[in-house]
């Protein structure tokens, strides 16, 4: 029975999932002989531990990798980067820099991801395994900047000054270099406090888990119920919580893409492509319909009255 923290069915039946890096190279430090033909050799292997379809590695038997979703992170961060210079734009925007930063953390998850998803380094290397805990760090630091422009909305303190910015980075620091460290540990069992799993082959990890899916999806109900609060109920307005229910609405249909439809598509390309490419796609519309409902209620100049509810 799965115990909670376990990532082997994740490892096993969800392609592309990055934090598996972490895992197969415990396993080829630790227990090589969990692994099966289907994660040898490193050399080849595509992502996953013992997965029932992946893609291989660039150069073995004509694969170029995972490209899809190596094409789709490139335009993502063309986007992104487009989000950034507009949001920079909108001097009197409330949260302007709060969210500028959000955006520049997700702006960083792209040619993180493009390289742990994408069938580049050998698995099992430890610039795969170093690249892979930054990965999870960002991650982790993502979500909080997520959550702390929510409470940067509610003017609880004044957006943009010390009182804000300064617990906003620490806190970002704080999860960026704890989760970092944890994944480095569990790949390069550092210290037995993390790692390794045992049984091996249950390849667990609670800390992981909980950094990396149970804090994300925490961060995102809160941060949904303090701009529904904001925009309902001291706002007044319906408009900009349609753009809040998009983008929350586009963020699930990403992870049950990349949780349910994966295997299928891998399956149903011959190992081509899997259900990457449309997650990530999915997440960056969420993220740009994230901006639109920032900017439905904000103004931008200081020529206007900005919004500061009260």
């Amino acid at each position: 029975m799965t115990r909670f923290g376990d990532f082997d069915v994740l490892c096993r039946d969800t392609p592309s999932y990055t934090w598996c890096n972490l895992f197969y190279r415990q396993l080829l430090d630790r227990a090589p002989q969990v692994l099966t033909n289907a994660s040898l050799p490193p050399a080849s292997a595509g992502m996953g531990v013992n997965p029932i379809c992946t893609i291989p590695r660039v150069g073995h038997n004509g694969s170029l990798g995972n490209i899809a979703n190596i094409v789709v992170c490139a335009l993502s961060m063309v986007f992104v980067a487009v989000l950034i210079w507009v949001t920079n734009k909108r001097k009197a925007a409330v949260g302007r820099i709060e969210l500028r930063t959000f955006l520049s953390l997700y702006f960083l998850t792209l040619p993180l991801q493009l390289v742990t998803t994408g069938g580049i380094i050998e698995q099992g290397s430890t610039a795969l395994v170093a690249i892979t805990a930054v990965h999870a760090g960002t991650v982790a630091a993502l979500f909080w900047s997520l959550l702390a422009n929510g409470l940067v909305a509610t003017q609880v303190v004044e957006d943009g000054t010390p009182s804000s910015l300064v617990p906003f980075y620490a806190i970002a620091i704080a999860f960026f270099a704890a989760t970092t460290y944890i994944s480095l540990d569990i790949a390069l069992h550092i210290t037995s406090v993390f790692g390794p799993s045992t049984p091996p082959q249950s390849i667990r990890s609670i800390s992981l888990f909980v950094l990396t899916s149970i804090w994300p999806a925490v961060t995102v109900v809160v941060y949904f119920g303090l701009m529904a609060y904001i925009v309902l109920a001291v706002l007044n307005e319906v408009r900009p919580m349609w753009f809040y229910i998009l983008s929350a609405t586009l963020f699930v249909l990403s992870q049950l893409d990349y949780f349910l439809l994966s295997k299928v598509i891998c399956k149903g390309s011959s190992s081509k492509v899997d259900g990457s490419f449309v997650a990530t796609f999915l997440e960056t519309a969420a993220v740009g319909v994230l901006y639109l409902a920032w900017k439905s209620i904000t103004e931008e100049s200081w020529d206007e009255d900005a919004y500061y509810p009260s």
